[in-house]
């Protein structure tokens, strides 16, 4: 199994291709971008089991592509800033590899991220989540924000969430989710070298397959319940990967851009 392409490393951005990440540009070219690209991206991801078969940056992997996309659809209007690799997993640390941070800790290195841009001139920041884990946090820092940065605009979006109604039309197992149909096709689109195919194999699938008390937690319309990933899955996955495809994950990807290619472009009128 090859190992993930490093940044790109092919030679220095011609003058008239800025890079798109601010992690490539030099202090005087981030100053220039304050203005030509006045939407910082900040790929939000997790570092936590996705099954036997998939790497446990999934959840970054994901939120990086989708970044790189939408941040070249938009001509220079937004530069991907730093990444946030680790995300709000405790509920996965039953399975070996996983990291995670508090709620706190990532609420914390959220807002400081903002303000280190805020300093420099950004006033509109756009979280790009592969973790559904992370979503609390970003509600919260949101509203905090709204306080303590008025001046300030912060967005952040999921990933698959924004292309339910694709997904829904994948075929998926009555229990799908995490390392399940949709993240594997994603995968297998976006990063298929770290997608180990011969070692996918199906989680939770069926409502039956559940406890009475993960079956709770999983229903909709009703008071949220958290529960542990090894309650719900014995192997951490929720759905059978070994459906997806990369057709299927383009999919998902190309809607998921589009989506919020439209969204960055009305902002950037307001």
């Amino acid at each position: 199994m090859s190992a993930r392409p490093p940044l790109r490393l092919a030679g220095p951005p011609e003058d008239d291709q800025p890079p798109l990440r601010l992690a490539e540009m030099t202090t005087e070219e981030a100053a220039a971008a304050v203005t030509a690209s006045p939407v910082v991206i900040i790929p939000a991801g997790a570092f936590e089991q996705h099954g036997p078969g998939m790497p446990l940056a999934t959840d970054t992997i994901r939120a990086e592509g989708v970044a790189e996309r939408v941040a070249a659809e938009l001509a220079g209007g937004a530069v991907i800033g730093p990444q946030l690799p680790v995300g709000v997993s405790p509920h996965h640390l039953a399975f070996a590899g996983t990291v995670t941070l508090t709620t706190t800790t990532l609420a914390s290195v959220i807002r400081e991220y903002v303000e280190s841009l805020h300093r420099h001139g950004w006033r509109k920041v756009l979280v790009v989540t592969g973790h559904g884990g992370n979503n609390a946090t970003l509600a919260t820092v949101a509203q905090d924000l709204l306080t303590t940065h008025p001046d300030l605009q912060f967005a952040w979006t999921p990933v698959t969430a924004l292309a339910s109604d694709v997904v829904s039309g994948l075929g998926v197992s009555e229990v799908h989710g995490h390392s399940g149909e949709a993240e594997t096709a994603q995968m297998l689109h976006l990063a298929p070298h770290l997608v180990r195919t011969g070692r996918l194999a199906a989680g939770t699938t069926h409502t039956s397959q559940l406890d009475p008390l993960s079956r709770l937690a999983r229903q909709s319309s009703h008071p949220a319940l958290a529960v542990r990933y090894d309650r719900l899955s014995p192997n951490g996955v929720l759905g059978d990967p070994r459906r997806a495809t990369a057709e299927d994950g383009q999919a998902v990807v190309d809607a998921v851009v589009v989506r919020i290619v439209a969204f960055v472009k009305e902002w950037l009128k307001v």
